[in-house]
């Protein structure tokens, strides 16, 4: 069947003709970014962070090895990675998402020549997969990613052909992709890929092309028993476990096979295993992963600050909930979404653009990111996320506009109806609450402008023209506002920024007794460069209303310009030779405790610790009461 001829206007993820999802997608050329938070990182991601980590895989030899495949150049897989082919596709994805948005001929020339590559690499049949020797291809699907990277493959052509309209990519992908699905299925391979990922690309290739057997070789995956055989098939599991970024991957296909089939019984487990990563596995950050055997999920409450939390898994888990968000129109999938961007995703990336973290733990002693890692699935997937991510911020439906996550920008957006609608949004956020949305229709019309009222946000106010609106405006929730809109309308939105502090379930045993600040959707952390009076392992607070006693103060010059949280500490002397000759284990009411006094205390965002040098950094602090 042919490509889709509206290549255009597909957004990252298809949705116009898969029937369960409530909300579309927009293209992301739909989307401009003005100046503010996003766009400067964005910006960052093009500029420096993906042509740095193109020049590292042609210093680390990942490129050689599909000029060693396909015999341009003489010698052996040089990568000890056996993934890094899916480093590529990822590059390519990020700069394909980025070519939609901005006119960049270096940038284009380099997708050109790797894809030119890509497609010298590839088998007569259609495999692709540098790392694999001939004899052993598909004999260790447990541990070989062979379709993990085919997944990739895949995302990185649909983004090229959305981006270009071009289909050389495309058709590298596709020719792999129809030998999975001669060799996989009933009585053929029944083995899944140990790592789940081509699942969702599965789908969204059968969105791309109309071609069924896409679609069905996606089904059939996905209800097979894993290949590491102590876990169910997705359907069966009652619980989040094994490797994080696996499952995180493998809810994105169960949501995407949901969205075209109806299978109830997979959006009944994916519902089921949202519950269990909202209310017992998912850090304050939003980082997922609690163990470093396995890069695994632990036991509900496990939740130590040593944190694994691989920044890989932070974007599965966002991708899942974005696809859950255009499942229902929940306010709770978008929360979590932010959360995650924000905070656990934002800190793989240094402010310079191009260092990266691997884990992202919540208190640390001289971590620092790195440019390049042995397994280096963590930098690519930085790059595409911040490509796409102006995708997640609107989305359209029957009854109108739904405003996702806020940022200076411009959309010009089409409904499902064919009413098109310019939005433009002016905000500080996150560093201010106020948010003023300019609605400009074609002519007057009457939809529904969705909002998303963050649940942290206590107290939000709603005007439209200055008139405070008679929608309920709750926190957790969309507010409606249906109206005739008119050319021009302002819409004037207030979101209460306070600083405050935050309690952890009593259950986790490690941050028991202990409190952590946020602002907005930032968390916030505390590091020894701000705290030269007090060692940061004995800084406690003392908080006595719910801000903690702290206040919000802007600091243009600091971290690339942040808002910092100030406020009063409680520490022993530093250094402190009484608490330093205190035995490691000692008898209750035996030795007494040096005492502790005001210090003053300063919280910086999350996003942005590791960036001023070695350091030490805590997230949660012990609560002196």
């Amino acid at each position: 069947m042919s490509l889709s001829s509206d290549w255009k206007t597909a957004g990252t993820v298809e949705t116009r003709h898969a029937p369960q999802f409530r909300l579309q997608s927009v293209p992301l050329r739909a989307v401009t970014l003005a100046e503010g938070f996003w766009r400067q990182r964005r910006e960052l991601n093009t500029r420096r962070g993906m042509p740095r980590f193109l020049a590292s895989m042609e210093e680390h030899g990942v490129l050689d090895n599909f000029r060693y495949q396909s015999g341009r150049k003489t010698g052996q897989f040089k990568q000890a990675s056996f993934i890094s082919d899916s480093d590529v596709y990822k590059w390519l994805e990020g700069a394909c998402w980025t070519l939609v948005t901005e006119d960049l001929p270096e940038l284009k020339a380099s997708v050109d020549a790797v894809i030119d590559e890509i497609a010298a690499a590839q088998g007569e049949d259609g495999y692709l997969a540098t790392h694999v020797p001939p004899e052993r291809r598909w004999k260790g699907l447990a541990g070989s990613h062979e379709l993990y990277c085919l997944g990739h493959l895949i995302q990185a052509g649909i983004a090229h052909h959305r981006a270009t309209g071009e289909e050389t990519l495309l058709g590298v992908a596709r020719r792999f992709a129809d030998l999975a699905v001669r060799e996989f299925g009933p009585g053929k391979i029944e083995t899944p890929d140990g790592h789940p990922e081509v699942e969702m690309a599965l789908v969204e290739l059968f969105r791309e092309t109309g071609e069924q057997s896409y679609l069905d070789l996606a089904g059939f995956l996905l209800h097979q028993q894993p290949s590491e055989d102590t876990y169910p098939p997705l359907a069966d599991r009652d619980a989040l476990v094994g490797h994080c970024v696996r499952s995180g991957y493998l809810c994105c296909g169960g949501a995407d096979w949901y969205a075209e089939t109806g299978e109830s019984g997979i959006f009944q487990t994916l519902e089921r295993l949202w519950q269990d990563l909202v209310q017992g596995k998912m850090y304050v950050t939003g980082g997922v992963g609690q163990r470093f055997d396995g890069e695994s999920f632990g036991l509900p409450y496990e939740l130590p600050n040593r944190a694994y939390a691989e920044t890989c898994a932070q974007i599965a888990h966002a991708m899942w909930a974005w696809r859950m968000l255009l499942l229902t129109g929940q306010a709770r999938f978008a929360d979590v979404m932010e959360l995650i961007l924000y905070n656990g995703f934002l800190s793989g990336v240094s402010l310079s653009g191009a260092e990266y973290f691997y884990m992202n733990p919540l208190s640390a002693q001289d971590y620092q990111r790195s440019p390049w890692f042995r397994c280096n699935c963590c930098p690519p997937n930085i790059h595409r996320t911040l490509a796409m991510l102006p995708g997640y911020m609107f989305s359209t439906s029957s009854e109108g506009v739904w405003v996702h996550l806020y940022d200076a920008c411009e959309a010009l957006l089409t409904m499902p109806d064919g009413t098109v609608v310019r939005l433009e949004q002016q905000t500080q956020y996150p560093w201010e609450g106020e948010v003023e949305l300019i609605v400009t229709p074609a002519a007057e019309v009457e939809f529904t402008l969705f909002l998303r009222i963050p649940g942290w946000a206590e107290a939000a106010q709603v005007t439209v023209n200055g008139q405070p609106v008679s929608a309920a405006v709750e926190s957790g929730t969309y507010v409606e506002l249906r109206r005739r809109w008119q050319p021009g309308d302002r819409v004037q939105l207030s979101l209460p920024m306070p600083p405050r502090v935050v309690e952890p379930h009593p259950r986790i045993a490690e941050v028991r007794g202990s409190v952590a600040l946020a602002r907005g959707p930032l968390v916030y952390c505390f590091e020894s460069v701000d705290s030269p009076a007090a060692e940061i392992l004995d800084l406690a607070l003392a908080p006595t209303d719910a801000a903690g006693g702290f206040t919000a103060e802007s600091e243009p010059e600091l971290l690339g310009g942040v808002t910092v949280l100030r406020g009063t500490g409680r520490a022993v002397c530093s250094p402190c030779a009484q608490l330093d000759e205190l035995p490691l284990y000692r008898s209750l009411g035996s030795r007494s405790l040096p005492p502790r006094h005001d210090v003053t205390a300063l919280a910086i965002p999350y996003y942005a610790w590791a960036n001023r040098g070695p350091s030490a950094m805590r997230v949660w602090l012990p609560r002196e009461v």
